[in-house]
C-alpha cells in the first residue's frame, strides 16, 4: 500500500485530502501543530477506509525542525501533499511587518523548507509525486490580498521549477490552483456561491490530478478561464478595477 503525508492537516482541505487518498487505500500520515487535535481524524480514516493512520507533529514555521521530522517519519510516503497556508490580514499586512512575514513564511518560506527535503529524498528514490496547493490568488497581484497572492505566485513558481528539476528524475510535480473554497479559513468572507468549492470537491480535483500525472490543476475547472481573463486584462484597465 502507498502512504501519502499531507503536510498542514489539521485543516479543511486537509482533511478532505485525506480521505480522498485513503478511500483509494492510500494509508495517511497527517502532519500538523498539536498533533493530538487530529485523533478524532485518525480514528476516522481507520474505521471508514480500513487503513493505517497516523498523527505527526509537524510545525511548518520552525525550519530548523522540518528535516528531522522528515527523518523521523514512521513510513517514507510515495505522495506528499503541501497544504498549509494563512490567508492573513491584508489591510494588517501594509504597516505591521510581522503579519506580512507570517504571510510569506507560512505561504512560502515554509512550503519550500520541508519540500526541498522531500524533492531531495524522492530525487534519490527515484519515484514520488509533490502536489503543491497553490491558489488562483497567485496568477495575478490584486489589492485586496496581494501579500497573500505574491506568496502563492513564488509557491507556484517553485513548484514549476521543481516539476521541471525532477522530471528526469521519475517525480512528478504538481500545482494545484483553487479558487474560492468554503473552509474556516474564508468563514465569514461574502464568497460567490456559483464558483467556490467545498473542500472535498478540490480533494476529487487533487486525486484526479495525481492519478493523470496532471501538471497544473484549477479548481473548480473554471478558474483556469476567469484567470486567463484576468491575466490578459490591460493593466490600464486591470489598475482601475476593485478587487
Amino acid at each position: 500500500m502507498k502512504t501519502v503525508l499531507i503536510l498542514g492537516a489539521a485543516s479543511d482541505m486537509a482533511v478532505a485530502l485525506a480521505h480522498a487518498f485513503a478511500g483509494q487505500g492510500f494509508n495517511v500520515l497527517l502532519a500538523a501543530r498539536q498533533a493530538g487535535r487530529l485523533a478524532e481524524t485518525v480514528s476516522d480514516l481507520k474505521i471508514r477506509h480500513d487503513v493505517a493512520a497516523t498523527a505527526v507533529e509537524f510545525d511548518a514555521l520552525d525550519f530548523a525542525s522540518h528535516a528531522e521530522f522528515y527523518r523521523n517519519l514512521p513510513a517514507g510516503p510515495d505522495v506528499a501533499i503541501c497544504v498549509f497556508g494563512y490567508l492573513g490580514d491584508q489591510t494588517t499586512a501594509q504597516s505591521d511587518f510581522t503579519e506580512a512575514h507570517k504571510i510569506i513564511d507560512t505561504n512560502y518560506t515554509g512550503a519550500v523548507s520541508i519540500l526541498n527535503i522531500v524533492a531531495n529524498d524522492f530525487e534519490r528514490r527515484g519515484s514520488g509525486t509533490i502536489i503543491g496547493i497553490s491558489s488562483v490568488a497567485g496568477d495575478r497581484g490584486r489589492q485586496s490580498n496581494y501579500l497573500y497572492g505574491s506568496a502563492k505566485a513564488a509557491f507556484t513558481a517553485y513548484l514549476s521549477g521543481l516539476r521541471n528539476r525532477l522530471f528526469k528524475r521519475g517525480v512528478h510535480v504538481i500545482t494545484v490552483k483553487p479558487g474560492f473554497v468554503r473552509t474556516k479559513m474564508t468563514a465569514g468572507l461574502p464568497l460567490p456561491k456559483p464558483v467556490t468549492a467545498k473542500p472535498a470537491q478540490v480533494a476529487a480535483d487533487v486525486f484526479r490530478a495525481y492519478s493523470r500525472q496532471s501538471n497544473v490543476v484549477y479548481s473548480l475547472w473554471m478558474w483556469r478561464f476567469i484567470m486567463l481573463l484576468i491575466r490578459h486584462m490591460p493593466e490600464g484597465i486591470f489598475k482601475r478595477l476593485k478587487l
